[in-house]
């Protein structure tokens, strides 16, 4: 009785935690992702990557592929991104993933498709270009 309470105990819990992961991306807006999926939506034509750093990061090296350089922290950065395409889906990273999920918390909000890679340029193993 003790090991089918236990049993039963677990499978809630890690049911409870998934819906929570997943809840927590809807409620976000966006999606999280790996570098693997990163490469593959980077190559699709309707997706454009946005790196939000700043420009001294920036001049140091970005992913290859990235489009736009729009810097999250600066004051013009929603008003740039009012001016992009709601039909393109975007791809967006920074150092290590803060500042691009909030930005894309932000992007979600105002209508964009939105995918945000976890932790960021810090993470890459990938081709940076200078």
């Amino acid at each position: 009785m003790k090991n089918r309470f236990i049993v039963s105990f677990a499978v809630l819990f890690l049911a409870l935690m998934n819906s929570c992961t997943s809840n927590s991306q809807v409620a976000n807006g966006f999606k999280n992702i790996s570098q693997t999926e990163f490469q593959k939506l980077a190559k699709e034509s309707n997706t454009i990557v946005i790196d939000v750093r700043t420009p001294g990061e920036v001049k140091e090296g970005y992913i290859d592929g990235a489009k736009l350089f729009i810097d999250y922290n600066s004051s013009s950065f929603e008003s740039k991104i009012d001016k992009l395409d709601k039909s393109k889906s975007y791809v967006v990273y920074c150092r290590s993933g803060g500042r691009s999920a909030r930005a894309s918390e932000l992007m979600a909000a105002k209508g964009f498709k939105v995918y945000n890679l976890e932790g960021g340029i810090s993470s890459w193993t990938g081709v940076i270009k200078k």
